[in-house]
Parts: structure tokens; C-alpha cells; sequence
């Protein structure tokens, strides 16, 4: 049996990572900070940008998906002080990546219709794997010769010109990378060199001082990965991490980070847990999905929720994990 630990076999990692840890059968949101200096009396300290940060909705028809992310974005949208932008982290639908034209139609446009009626915020999306149409060509009935074939059909209806990007608001540089290559019917965890020389010149042009946040849907780094349920690593004296689940090429890309210091966070979802990694200077904060179980419940600790995060001007931030209260359909 191979010991690589699989996508819905990833548990939390205790003592890894402070997340989501139960408490009298109720999950405590896990809050991360890079502390700011406190405050002094007479001139409170304000965040210039609060995010929330909304990943893997796996939207559908079934059970009450619509009506789950159509609460979260009301949630996020009735705080008493409200964000400034939604960032959402992928996984946007429940899964186009194997499902027919039909089925992956019906996907979009419920997405589409649940953020036109529900979201009055400044919205900026990112791709996940489920957001690509047909790459797994046997089950998806996909030729590949479709105008709406791979992540075209998200970008149209995203209206994004690329996969990635960046952008800039309120001081803070905010770069949306695309984390997804294609492996065969499948796919791995990667930037392909492309998307890497566009990343070093992006990164070449920030002005030193100029505090960046990154965002992807597969993480670049993660402690949350490492566990595996089925004890392969105690049996087997070994640690294997499949390619699918953080980015395979993500040395390098933490290399690049190191040496241009702009960087403060990254932030990631596809596991569906919450962790927190600091590693050369730059924390790597993976959040909890929106649908939890994909839309069953609790995910093992982490119920459905989303990143809440305040950025500052001098670089600081602080994350927390908000879960929104939803009640999962009950299995049949």
C-alpha cells in the first residue's frame, strides 16, 4: 500500500498548527497574527483593508450548497465593520473537472446568480482544480477542442483575462496566482515557468517596503498535509506528500519570496483545514472551506467558515478563521 496521503484523507495536524480545535463539541476559530505595535490612546491603530477570504464553495445543486454560500456572504456582509474586498480561493463550483458540458453549465450559472443576488462587496477570484472544465477527458466527455475546454469556461465567466494576476489596493500589492497544471487526467500542484518568470518580474517591479500578499488555491506550503490517517508514515518510516495537495515546485517559489521581501502572507485553501506556517520571514495561512465536508459538516475539527483578515500599513496583519453558523443537510 502506497503511503502518499490522499486529498479527502488529510487530517488536522495538532501541534502543527493552531486550528479549529473542538471545545465542549464546539470549533474554536483559529486566530493568527503578525502582531502590529500597540496602539497608543490617543490614535487607535485601524487596519487600512480588511479581506474575507472565501474558499472552496464547492457550489451545486445538492444539498443546499446555494443556500450555504448565499448565508456565508450574508454573514461576512453583516459584521459590524464589514470588509472592504472578498477574495474567494478557488474551487468555486463543486467539480467541473471530471463533470459533463451540462452538468458544469448548471454549476456556473448557480455560482453566478448566488454572487449577483448576494454580494454587494468588491469580489476578486482565484482558479481552484474543480474549476477546471474537463481535463479528466474519459469522464468529463471533453474533446479538449471546446472554446469553454480547461480554465477558459472559469475565465469567461469570472471575466478574468489570465489565469493569474495582480493588483493593488489601499498599499498592499495582492498577487493571484494560478496553482493548477495539468498531470495526465489528473493534476498537480505547480507554477509552470511561465507563470514563474511573470511571477520574479512582478515581484522585481514592487517598490522595496511594499508589503504583498499572495493568493492560490493549492497551498505553497502547509502542515496540515503531513498527516495521514491511515498511519502509512508510523508503518513505513517515511513521510510522502502527493503532488496534488501543495505545490511541487513551491521551494522555489519560497526561494524568490526570501529574496525579494515584499511578501508577508500567502494564503491558500484545497485542504479544507485551517494552519498557520511562518517560514523565512513569510507566513503561509491556509484557511477552512465554506462547505466544510463539502457541504456535509464539520471537515474532522473545521467547520464551514472563511478567513477574515485585516492588513495594516506597515506590513502587519492579523487573520482569523470566522465560522458562519450553517446546518448541514442531514445524509439521507
Amino acid at each position: 500500500m502506497s503511503s502518499r496521503v490522499t486529498r479527502r484523507e488529510v487530517l488536522h495536524t495538532a501541534g502543527l498548527a493552531a486550528a479549529s480545535a473542538l471545545l465542549g463539541g464546539r470549533a474554536v476559530p483559529a486566530a493568527f497574527a503578525d502582531p502590529p505595535p500597540a496602539a497608543q490612546p490617543d490614535a487607535p491603530r485601524r487596519p487600512v483593508l480588511r479581506i474575507a477570504h472565501l474558499t472552496d464553495t464547492h457550489v451545486q445543486p445538492e444539498r443546499k450548497a446555494a443556500e450555504g454560500l448565499a448565508a456565508c456572504l450574508r454573514h461576512v456582509q453583516n459584521q459590524p465593520d464589514k470588509p472592504d474586498l472578498v477574495l474567494t480561493g478557488g474551487d468555486l463550483v463543486m467539480d467541473s473537472f471530471e463533470a459533463t458540458f451540462d452538468r458544469t453549465k448548471l454549476q456556473w450559472e448557480l455560482f453566478t446568480r448566488i454572487f449577483k443576488d448576494e454580494c454587494g462587496l468588491p469580489v476578486e477570484h482565484c482558479l481552484g482544480n474543480h474549476d477546471i472544465w474537463g481535463w479528466n477527458k474519459s469522464k468529463s466527455g471533453a474533446t479538449g477542442d471546446e472554446p469553454q475546454y480547461g480554465k477558459k469556461w472559469a475565465l469567461e465567466v469570472l471575466g478574468l483575462e489570465a489565469p493569474y494576476r495582480s493588483f493593488d489596493r489601499a498599499g498592499w500589492h495582492f498577487i493571484v496566482l494560478d496553482s493548477v497544471s495539468p498531470k495526465d487526467d489528473g493534476y498537480i500542484g505547480q507554477l509552470d515557468e511561465a507563470q514563474m518568470e511573470w511571477l520574479r518580474a512582478d515581484l522585481a517591479r514592487l517598490p522595496a517596503g511594499t508589503p504583498a500578499l499572495v493568493v492560490s488555491h493549492i497551498p505553497i506550503l502547509a502542515a496540515c498535509v503531513l498527516s495521514d490517517p491511515k498511519g502509512a508514515a508510523e508503518k513505513e518510516g517515511e513521510w510522502r506528500v502527493s503532488g496534488s495537495l501543495m505545490l511541487t515546485n513551491g521551494r522555489k517559489i519560497r526561494t524568490l519570496f526570501a529574496e525579494r521581501g515584499n511578501v508577508k502572507l500567502c494564503l491558500s485553501g484545497h485542504i479544507h483545514l485551517v494552519d498557520r506556517v511562518d517560514y523565512a520571514g513569510v507566513s503561509y495561512v491556509c484557511d477552512g472551506a465554506v462547505s466544510a465536508r463539502w457541504w456535509r459538516g464539520p471537515y474532522y475539527e473545521c467547520r464551514e467558515g472563511y478567513g477574515r483578515i485585516d492588513l495594516y500599513a506597515d506590513g502587519a496583519w492579523e487573520h482569523r478563521y470566522v465560522p458562519y453558523e450553517w446546518e448541514a443537510e442531514k445524509e439521507a
